[in-house]
């Protein structure tokens, strides 16, 4: 098969860019869903909507980490087994993902539908906001399923190099929530409700183009009927592997319900809604981090399954450089145009303006070393060393993190918590440097050991 042979011989610089590409535009396009949905609510329905739907942001969190959890752990034992050669696993590893997949969506359906009071307020919704986050939430509960597959089977899609299929998947679907958000939110005056129909309607989309390009001749690893039960061996891999961006998610959404708490003590709901806006700026800088990230991963993962070292440090060294050198821009375009960015989203509040504005420069300060962090905490995970890559995801987020924004408010008040996201970021790139490095060390010594057998 032509992806089997390019993966396992081409260039890698050459394949790097060739699944770049598609990845970014891919992810790009994913990002925009939540950014969208944020600009048209924060310009058509007002200051408080954008903050109300920014506490739903921790629970879309919680959504997307089980469709990490199966999506990225079955993409990547799919790509080792491509490497291995053994088909047969790959296609039994694609029929069990897709059946936790239905099992999961079902079971967090349930719970988020009977918990989302508890869980808004826990989250940050306030009386001024719990109506628009309410209305918002119980909307998106009914797609569930389908944000959870369609993510989980695409990242399965570019994990068996079909990078460019991934990207029209991420298009189509991101496209069509772009088109029906105005037309829903403006048109149709549904305000916040509009922007959750829309995105529904577009992961249905993704759901259906997904699930056929499994059942069609592009696909290298096939969704036979007989496969789509759960193989409790298979399932433990699955799990190990994908538990690393799994658990990130899930600190990700406390994290994002522990700052909004601590946001509305030191600034109110208007510095909620600031947050808003910056992580959408984070998240799609990251996502472009992300990007690499995908691109590598289908050559690692095969190249790791096949013995083939030199060609799995080789990708790795280049995606340091590539995510490294996306850090630095977004860091120049950051701190010399915050304002301009903050107009995206709402051009009519000065408070939420003034406070936005602050709030990106000091977020983004160790912006320089995130790049490196994400790829090398990435690298372990595409290796299949699901330990190591939980650690240096959860060191972040949870040892350094977590803490600095319980500590820091009470010294320098909402100046804290901004601070908290560069310390945690320079912190966690040291560790993480040092965890790479004996990596690299033991993988030249494996490359000696092949090259002797």
């Amino acid at each position: 098969m032509k992806n089997i042979e390019e993966l396992s011989s081409a260039n890698v610089g050459r394949l790097m860019l060739k699944y770049f590409i598609p990845a970014f535009i891919g992810v790009f396009v994913n990002a925009l869903y939540n950014i969208v949905d944020r600009i048209f609510i924060g310009q058509g329905v007002g200051a408080e909507a954008l903050s109300g739907i920014s506490v739903v942001f921790p629970v879309m969190l919680i959504m997307m980490a089980f469709g990490m959890l199966i999506g990225i752990g079955s993409g990547v034992f799919v790509s080792i087994n491509l490497g291995k050669k053994d088909f047969d696993t790959a296609e039994k590893t694609l029929g069990t993902g897709f059946a936790l997949m239905l099992v999961v969506s079902a079971i967090i359906m349930i719970l988020i539908y009977i918990l989302k009071v508890p869980i808004l307020e826990s989250f940050g919704a306030t009386r001024e906001t719990f109506q628009y986050a309410n209305d918002y939430l119980n909307i998106i509960i009914a797609g569930i399923p389908f944000m959870v597959i369609g993510f989980s089977l695409n990242n399965i899609i570019r994990s068996e190099g079909n990078a460019r299929i991934a990207m029209i998947s991420m298009i189509l679907s991101a496209g069509i929530n772009m088109v029906l958000d105005p037309i829903f939110i403006f048109w149709f005056n549904m305000g916040v409700k509009g922007a959750a129909h829309a995105t529904n309607i577009a992961m249905f989309a993704l759901m259906v183009w997904v699930l056929f390009h499994f059942k069609g001749k592009r696909s290298v690893v096939k969704l036979h009927r007989k496969n789509i039960k759960i193989n409790f061996r298979i399932t433990g891999e699955i799990i190990a592997i994908g538990m690393a961006p799994f658990a990130m998610q899930i600190a990700n959404s406390v994290v994002q319900g522990l700052l909004n708490k601590k946001l509305i003590v030191f600034g109110g709901d208007l510095a909620v809604g600031a947050m808003g806006i910056i992580n959408s700026v984070l998240s799609l800088v990251v996502m472009a981090m992300v990007a690499v990230n995908m691109a590598s991963q289908p050559i690692i993962g095969f190249n790791y399954g096949a013995k083939s070292v030199n060609r799995v440090k080789q990708a790795l060294r280049i995606s340091i450089m590539a995510a490294t050198a996306v850090s630095l821009f977004a860091f120049a375009v950051v701190q010399s145009a915050p304002g301009l960015i903050v107009k995206l989203f709402n051009s009519d509040s000065q408070i939420l303006y003034d406070i936005a504005i602050k709030g990106l420069r000091y977020v983004t300060l160790a912006f320089p070393f995130v790049g490196f962090q994400v790829v090398a905490s990435h690298f372990f995970q595409a290796i299949g060393k699901a330990k190591i890559s939980m650690f240096a995801t959860l060191f972040r987020q949870v040892i350094l993190l977590i803490p600095l924004l319980l500590v820091l408010p009470n010294f320098w008040e909402i100046n804290g918590i901004w601070f908290s996201y560069p310390f945690s970021d320079f912190l966690a790139a040291i560790v993480v440097f040092f965890l790479l490095l004996r990596e690299w060390r033991r993988l030249g010594v494996l490359n000696m050991r092949y090259e002797a057998a």
